[in-house]
């Protein structure tokens, strides 16, 4: 994963303005990527390649096709005889990177590129509480609506993802991160008597996960909380 991130990094930052489509996919699933034409002009030889190397993935010449014998790409391509579209199944993510097509039309090329990020599904996000201390924002007061407590919402293991807390609808706070494979974590503050409902929710391009604090599970009085520890909700 971790190198396939890097290729793209460095493909985007040389020739990604000059890319005509950018595509972002999830793990697993397919993507297509389309010439724009609606039936094949002629017999034009025809050229999907890959990566900086351009390694040749399909041919059309002369009516007949040439597929790639490349490892990552093997069973995996399917090319619609008509339109010239390229499509990649049971996609990972060293398929992330540049594809390049080209159509010789005669007197001139019909070229196109595509940058292609396939991004892992996010993880579901994790609810613990954080602080083992009850926190008061009125130390002479003994109602329990006095006290807070922070929790985090985590998730581990992810890369260009935001990470965020939602009160109801509203968006309370956000992070983003775009490195490789790290652990983020983001903190709200609730009281223990509070009846709204919050959420936290990660997303990257292609996937969302949601988890719902269930606030009844909150301690109602800071001695109630003596005993907590870092735990999931």
């Amino acid at each position: 994963m971790f190198h396939g991130l890097v290729l793209f990094c460095l493909f985007f930052s040389l020739i990604g303005a000059e890319a005509d489509e950018i595509v972002s996919a999830k793990e697993g699933d397919s993507f297509t990527l389309r010439t724009g034409f609606t039936e094949r002009q002629g017999d034009h030889e025809t050229e999907w390649r890959f990566g900086s190397s351009r390694t040749l993935l399909i041919k059309i010449k002369l009516g007949n096709v040439f597929s790639s014998s490349d490892t990552i790409f093997r069973d995996r391509l399917l090319l619609d005889r008509q339109t010239g579209d390229l499509t990649i199944t049971n996609i990972k993510n060293e398929h992330t990177g540049v594809y390049e097509l080209s159509i010789d039309l005669g007197q001139t090329e019909f070229q196109k590129k595509f940058i292609v990020t396939v991004y892992a599904p996010v993880p579901v996000p994790v609810i613990t509480r954080y602080s083992p201390q009850c926190s008061s924002s009125s130390s002479s007061s003994s109602s329990a609506s006095g006290f807070k407590r922070v929790l985090l919402c985590s998730v581990v293991n992810v890369s260009h993802v935001t990470l965020s807390w939602y009160k109801g609808n509203s968006l309370l706070s956000s992070i983003s991160e775009s490195d490789f494979s790290i652990s983020l974590s983001l903190p709200l503050e609730v009281e223990y008597q509070d009846i709204n409902s919050y959420s936290c929710v990660v997303n990257n391009p292609v996937s969302t996960q949601i988890t719902h604090l269930d606030i009844s599970k909150l301690c109602q009085t800071c001695s109630d909380c003596d005993n907590w520890s870092q735990k999931e909700l």
